[in-house]
């Protein structure tokens, strides 16, 4: 669009005649700002009628799409071959452009799966963040990373399933010590065939989809079979795990013993504080855990709002990386048309059929129940926290003297590697809470060894020169003085007027005469000022500030370690016989680790330029130090 400056009404009147020229078939639109800034995605069945809907001045517009209306400066289209490939575009494009309008699910966690690798000729069992189609068996999703490490743990004692990497695995030429101690059966060497091998990881199965008594069961019959045989070791093994299997079957939540699906159950709870989202995972009538997604933006009882609109779009978006079931229980009721369209969507993602359904069976509206109650209850604690939160953001105003309640505030943090290169990190906070999609990586440039200070200046100088960037309420510095100083030369070369603190630990317990400032290790300066500002440590301000100023420092470290990994990794290749400069960055462009180097095979290095058969053996020999294993003497049975 050309620069032209227009009133509300002319914006309206080019909008809506922009409108007539839209076909009446399924799609996508695409809201903009007059910055070109993508504000809005939307499906439709017939995008005319769909986006005249915004422009037609009614007074059914929900005051989000209120606001909505008045920032947008122009829209775009995406026509589709169907409705169900229209939700499935608009999911995709509101992940990767994260509209300021959409539903969006800030929970960037990623849930940890039990993943079970069916395509290889010997599965293992491993820990996975995220679903991908490659013949792997995906279980859960789970809660905590440390559940899914026992269960897996559990399992391969269990089953004896084999827990080594794929690159060990290829090149073993005799039994590990887990064969030894009697934990694994040694597919690696061939002493176990892929038939009896594959018997184990079906019994896996088993207990991963929940049928426990039927694992348990067969153990049994394993127990007594080799008790028979005068087999007592191998018995008692078999009794040990059967044991294990019914502690956990003790602490399992049974929702319906008799259920031989997956279900997903979605409940909600909200008022104009915001949305509480609440999924509910069975399996096999188990329930094996549950997610939360806190809408801060959304009131539901909102006149105007239409709940089927925007529970749709968290669905689709919901199951953009999530494990599909069988069947999703709903809290509300789509109609007929709706529900058989969001199957249909479910069932391309998932190649799978799918039920979508509002339960109005007994044992279905009781999981109904159960998922708003855990709706509420989680939303009591959301909203809790967030007066908590806002509080603290209104002492910080009051303390720093700012002009505003910082709702965005932004840190930056320099890290060294060895006193000899520097990073930076930026982490912002929206509403007290990490904002993890504005995270900011840097990698300083014009500076020469360890120099905090001028690492300082040239990070935010490169950030404020981001004009797109949305500006913050707060920037926070970590260090003291020296570090808050660079920080308001930089401010005022950019003629920038945005407050600045920085955050410094205390020396010494007897640093200050003041009996206040020694009580804490904190310290908070202003520009002009000589004396830090005060925080009680158990104030919610002081968590705010403290909790992203640590958080920027974690964020730098990683960043810090993920280079210096490069590094160790580099001058490790150093010591592989025959590898040169060429090859050595030829290997460090494939892999990114030496853990990946292990695991690759000897075609895969072979492949890569300037290699050979040869040099890809001995570097996986070197590097798993499997020479020095085969020295060893063998062993006889």
């Amino acid at each position: 669009m050309n620069d032209v400056v227009e009133n509300d009404e002319e914006r309206l009147s080019r909008l809506k005649e922009k409108v007539k020229n839209l076909p009446q078939l399924p799609g996508v639109y695409i809201m903009k700002t007059k910055g070109n800034k993508i504000i809005y995605i939307g499906k439709a069945k017939a995008l005319k009628n769909r986006v005249r809907s915004y422009f037609s001045g009614s007074n059914d517009l929900s005051s989000k799409n209120i606001f909505l209306v008045k920032n947008v400066h122009d829209f775009d289209y995406l026509l589709t071959q169907t409705e169900v490939e229209a939700f499935l575009l608009e999911a995709s494009l509101i992940k990767k452009h994260r509209p300021k309008y959409n539903i969006r699910l800030k929970d960037d966690k990623q849930y940890p799966y039990i993943a079970l690798s069916m395509a290889d000729e010997f599965p293992r069992l491993y820990l996975k963040r995220k679903v991908e189609k490659n013949g792997s068996l995906y279980f859960g999703p789970f809660t905590s990373g440390l559940a899914v490490h026992a269960t897996i743990k559990f399992l391969n004692r269990t089953f004896m399933i084999r827990d080594c990497t794929d690159g060990f695995f290829k090149t073993r030429k005799r039994p590990c010590m887990t064969y030894q101690i009697g934990r694994c059966t040694a597919p690696c060497v061939g002493l176990i065939n892929e038939g009896d091998y594959r018997t184990d990881i079906s019994a896996a199965k088993i207990f991963l989809r929940g049928r426990n008594r039927k694992v348990v069961s067969e153990l049994t019959k394993k127990m007594k079979r080799a008790a028979s045989e005068e087999k007592f070791e191998t018995a008692a093994k078999m009794r040990d795990s059967i044991e294990s299997v019914e502690k956990i079957l003790e602490k399992q939540a049974v929702i319906n013993p008799s259920s031989e699906i997956d279900q997903d159950v979605i409940g909600f709870f909200g008022d104009e504080h915001g949305t509480m989202l609440e999924t509910l995972h069975i399996r096999q009538g188990v329930m094996i855990g549950n997610r939360s997604h806190f809408l801060k933006d959304l009131d539901p009882n909102q006149p105007g709002e239409d709940i089927r609109e925007w529970f749709t779009s968290f669905i689709t978006q919901y199951y953009f990386d999530n494990i599909i079931p069988d069947e999703v229980l709903l809290t509300v009721d789509l109609g007929m048309d709706l529900a058989k369209l969001l199957q249909a969507v479910l069932k391309e993602r998932s190649e799978h059929e799918v039920i979508v359904r509002f339960p109005t069976d007994e044992k279905g509206s009781k999981l109904i129940a159960l998922a708003n109650q855990n709706a509420k209850s989680r939303y009591e604690d959301q909203v809790s926290k967030t007066k908590k939160r806002a509080l603290g953001l209104e002492e910080i105003k009051e303390k720093l003297g700012l002009p505003t309640i910082p709702r965005r505030i932004e840190c930056y943090d320099i890290s060294n590697i060895q006193g000899t290169e520097s990073v930076a990190s930026q982490v912002v906070f929206e509403e007290g809470l990490p904002a993890k999609d504005h995270y900011r990586r840097y990698k300083i440039k014009t500076v020469k060894g360890s120099n905090d200070f001028e690492s300082m200046r040239e990070v935010l100088t490169r950030r404020l020169q981001h004009d797109e960037w949305e500006e913050p309420d707060l920037i926070v510095v970590d260090g003291g003085k020296g570090q808050l100083g660079i920080a308001v030369e930089v401010l005022a070369q950019m003629k920038r007027n945005i407050p600045v603190v920085g955050l410094a630990k205390a020396r010494s317990q007897g640093e200050f005469s003041d009996t206040e400032v020694s009580a804490t290790e904190e310290r908070f300066y202003l520009p002009g000022r000589a004396n830090p500002v005060l925080f009680k440590p158990a104030s919610d301000a002081f968590q705010v500030l403290v909790g992203i100023r640590d958080e920027a420092h974690r964020f730098a470290i990683t960043y810090h370690r993920k280079l210096r990994d490069h590094t160790s990794l580099e001058s490790e290749l150093d010591f592989v016989v025959g590898l040169g400069e060429k090859r050595k960055k030829e290997l460090l462009k494939r892999f990114n680790s030496v853990d990946d180097i292990k695991g690759a095979t000897i075609d895969q290095i072979a492949s890569l330029h300037g290699f050979n058969q040869i040099l890809a053996e001995r570097i996986l020999l070197q590097l798993n130090d499997v020479e020095s294993i085969e020295a060893q003497p063998e062993t006889t049975e």
